[in-house]
């Protein structure tokens, strides 16, 4: 059975004992949410563009804190049209557990595990959430994504959600200079992304967590 645990910055994730896998790091699971996803893929993209809209497809839903940390950094400047994947939804009494609004607002985190799936939900005046049940191994892929969260289990434990194939259909999706991050930063996985057509860097890791995460470029 699935078990809530304490990262190290204090925030809650989820250990998948059959997988022996945890849905963030064990570092700190708000602090790579923010730093991987949000700081390294929205925000830059936001600096690099300044786009007022901007389309984010995130593989995993999971327990919601990517969606949550993105959807509290959103303002005037630019709205988000955030688009996840999920096939295994999270128990909305396992997401109580995880106490996430002792660290984000409580209404948010509400608003969004309890926004209806296959249909684009106003959280807020400048943030939409499309929740997809779906396997995305198999799925249809939106089009024109600028930013793209890769937050599925380690390849080691999901080899099928690492594929080339894969990648590729992520590519075709995106916008021209979108970009994809990922906390994995196996050589094997950047030499395939370099292979499909992106354009790679290594960066340092959060705070306190990994050495090293990855971020690609259309």
């Amino acid at each position: 059975m699935n078990k809530i645990e304490i990262t190290a910055d204090g925030s809650a994730t989820i250990y998948v004992p059959h997988l022996d896998e945890h849905y963030h790091s064990t570092k700190g699971a708000f602090t790579e949410s923010c730093y991987i996803f949000r700081d390294c893929g929205l925000l830059h993209y936001h600096s690099k563009t300044f786009a007022t809209s901007i389309k984010v497809l995130e593989i995993g839903f999971g327990t919601g804190l990517n969606a949550a940390v993105t959807a509290n950094a959103t303002n005037s400047d630019f709205a988000v049209h955030y688009i996840s994947l999920e096939l295994y939804p999270v128990e909305i009494e396992m997401i109580r557990q995880l106490s996430y609004d002792k660290i984000l607002d409580t209404e948010l985190i509400t608003k969004l595990h309890e926004a209806q799936w296959e249909k684009p939900q106003d959280i807020s005046p400048y943030f939409v959430l499309e929740k997809r049940l779906c396997d995305f191994t198999s799925c249809p892929l939106p089009q024109d994504i600028d930013v793209v969260y890769f937050d599925a289990f380690a390849p080691e434990k999901q080899p099928e959600m690492w594929s080339e194939d894969l990648f590729k259909r992520i590519y075709n999706a995106m916008s021209p200079g979108g970009i994809l991050t990922t906390y994995c930063a196996k050589g094997e996985i950047r030499r395939m992304l370099q292979h499909i057509g992106f354009t790679t860097e290594r960066l340092p890791g959060p705070p306190g967590g990994k050495r090293e995460i990855l971020r690609a470029t259309k």
